[in-house]
């Protein structure tokens, strides 16, 4: 397979998928928080109830995701480096890695289980993708009569 030479560079990359989490993470956040603020206030400050949860959290979950998008960005990179190659198990081997790092502070067991939980989730992404991509790729269309040609995909 041939490097493909039209995407960006790694840290561009990093800085766009860290960039594009933190966002998914924050409007996320934002509409989880505020319809849960909205539902533990009391009747009158529902309102001001939901925008206090929403300022206190909504940036939290931005930058926790933000966080995953990066390391994860990093690693796949690294990993694509390391292997010379662009395939689904670039991102299972990401996947793992992250896992295992943002698990590390809760010792062997804990970063071992996030570690192989977080490359069989990232393995399901990818198998899903590649179904989809099955599906979605249609084959040309056979003329019914002989002198008719196909139709263009």
């Amino acid at each position: 397979m041939s490097a493909d030479h039209t995407r960006d560079p790694c840290p561009i990359v990093i800085l766009n998928d860290f960039g594009g989490a933190f966002a998914m993470g924050a409007i996320g956040g934002t509409v989880w928080h505020g319809i849960k603020g909205f539902r533990n206030s009391p009747y009158g400050e529902r309102f001001i109830g939901a925008s206090a949860a929403v300022r206190a959290r909504a940036p939290v979950v931005g930058g926790n995701f933000g966080v995953w998008g990066g390391l994860f960005s990093t690693f796949d990179c690294t990993v694509k480096a390391v292997r010379k190659r662009e395939d689904a198990w670039n991102a299972v081997i990401a996947g793992f890695f992250t896992g295992g790092a943002l698990a590390i502070r809760g010792g062997w067991r804990h970063t071992r289980n996030s570690a192989i939980t977080c490359a069989c989730l990232l393995g399901v992404f990818e198998g899903v993708g590649m179904m989809m991509q099955r599906v979605m790729a249609q084959p040309a269309v056979a003329p019914v009569y002989p002198d008719e040609q196909p139709l263009a995909a």
